[in-house]
């Protein structure tokens, strides 16, 4: 299946931006990221989205996932399994590996289903 890259614009606009406060992920009871260099990517009318070095997420929180999905604005998307101490839950976070250049400085991050973990912002 051919894919076609969609660049941003007026009728679909995404920005990636450092995110201005520190941010801490946790899921069952766990601190399982912490980090100041955290990104937020705001496209079009979607609520934003927090974008984590993977480098600062604990790696043992994470366990590779077949599951892949697309975005034609922001290209193959990859999923982990978020492992707890309460249990394993299937594709709660998900990276673009090599996403679209409109986008790129989103690689080698990655992003959390907001209903499996709770992320508290404090002060850089």
């Amino acid at each position: 299946m051919e894919r076609t890259a969609k660049t941003p614009g007026p009728d679909h606009p995404i920005t990636v931006r450092p995110h201005p406060s520190r941010v801490t992920v946790r899921a069952a009871g766990q601190v399982i990221a912490d980090t100041t260099r955290a990104l937020t990517l705001q496209e079009a009318s979607y609520p934003p989205v927090v974008y984590i070095p993977l480098e600062d997420v604990e790696p043992s929180a994470l366990a590779a996932s077949d599951s892949t999905t697309y975005c034609p604005y922001k290209g193959d998307a990859s999923y982990y399994s978020l492992v707890t101490a309460d249990g394993t839950v299937p594709d709660a976070v998900w990276t673009y590996t090599t996403p679209y250049d409109a986008v790129g400085e989103i690689a080698g991050h990655v992003a959390f289903y907001p209903q499996h973990v709770d992320l508290v912002e404090t002060a850089a």
